[in-house]
């Protein structure tokens, strides 16, 4: 049976760019406190997950689609453009470390990873067994009984799987896009409906289903406040959806059979020197 790793690759070079105890300097003193937890993070991954198939997918300097629908939509990130160091510095060295590792990786031209991460786990998943690694819960929404989410946190990683959105949520991971239209998103600059909190966007969509019942049906929401939060807010929550739903739709790009991988059992010590990351 095959198994494809799904890698969110900006997000784990943030991760640890940002999570390193230290910054750490090369021979050259060039910093790569970045690159050593992006690869020794990758490294524990793969061998956690044991793909027969790994693709790391980074989001490129292209324009977001999703900007068309809100131009507020992450307008909220930090510009990192006037700061001598960033973590975008370091992705040369991290490229090199995943062509020695023979792992395919790519930037986005036209989408976000997000979108090519989905439209890898909808098609592959009809056939393969697929795990998304990433912190960020948007892909909540793609788990089913062959797609797993999983959060690197060391030794206390977490395998997310459909029993743990309703044990968290109390909803399917196919509501999951529904429940965060309608409580908002922070980390995207997407602002929810006044008066729906995490516990009742969840009691909505366990009464009604679907978001676009909750705004048909909002005649019949009990209490008044979230009923008039609601009516006043349809259109924002049907603008939401849009900027939070993962549809698959992308296209992918390279087929399973290129992104095939082997363990070649080095480890980050060796891999850095071999690049002359070090």
């Amino acid at each position: 049976m095959d198994k494809l790793l799904l890698v969110d690759g900006m997000n784990l070079l943030f991760q640890m760019y940002y999570g390193m105890p230290a910054r750490i300097l090369n021979s050259r003193g060039v910093p790569i406190h970045g690159v050593i937890g992006f690869v020794g993070a990758l490294l524990k991954i793969l061998r956690m997950v044991q793909p027969t198939h790994v693709a790391v997918l980074f989001d490129g300097e292209c324009a977001n689609p999703k900007t068309t629908l809100d131009d507020q939509y992450k307008a909220n990130r930090p510009d990192l453009s006037d700061q001598e160091e960033t973590p975008f510095d370091q992705l040369p060295p991290i490229y090199a470390a995943l062509s020695l590792m023979g792992i395919y990786h790519q930037e986005t031209t036209d989408c976000e990873a997000d979108d090519w991460i989905a439209a890898y786990a909808l098609t592959c998943g009809k056939t393969a067994d697929v795990v998304i690694a990433s912190q960020d819960s948007d892909f909540f929404q793609l788990i089913n009984d062959r797609v797993q989410v999983l959060r690197y946190r060391g030794n206390n990683t977490q395998l997310c799987d459909r029993e743990y959105i309703l044990l968290k949520l109390g909803i399917e991971p196919e509501q999951y896009a529904d429940h965060k239209a309608l409580t908002g998103d922070s980390a995207d600059n997407i602002r929810g409906a006044e008066k729906i909190g995490p516990k009742t966007a969840t009691a909505l969509l366990q009464q009604f289903g679907t978001l676009e019942n909750i705004i048909q049906k909002a005649q019949d929401i009990p209490k008044p406040s979230v009923r008039q939060s609601v009516q006043a807010n349809a259109a924002r929550l049907r603008l939401n959806q849009l900027l939070i739903r993962l549809d698959g739709s992308a296209q992918l790009p390279a087929p399973l059979w290129q992104l095939s991988y082997e363990d070649t059992g080095l480890t980050t010590t060796q891999i850095l020197q071999l690049t002359g990351i070090r």
